[in-house]
């Protein structure tokens, strides 16, 4: 395991971390975000399996495309 995430301002020993990992997990944590914010993915609207699982895909196409 890696440390990933910063160390606080305040802490007298900094941590090292790699910024480029530190980037992508922001990025997949935003992305998370805004599936979590569309109500269809939030409430499980899609009864079944491959619904809700082509809801997320649209929803992360249109996040690729900066479509909403």
């Amino acid at each position: 395991m890696e440390i990933v995430i910063l160390s606080k301002k305040n802490r007298t020993v900094r941590r090292s971390y790699d910024k480029q990992r530190y980037k992508l997990r922001h990025l997949v944590e935003n992305a998370f975000l805004h599936l979590k914010r569309w109500r269809g993915i939030a409430t499980k609207y899609a009864k079944n399996t491959a619904s809700f699982l082509a809801a997320v895909q649209i929803k992360c196409i249109t996040l690729w495309a900066n479509i909403s």
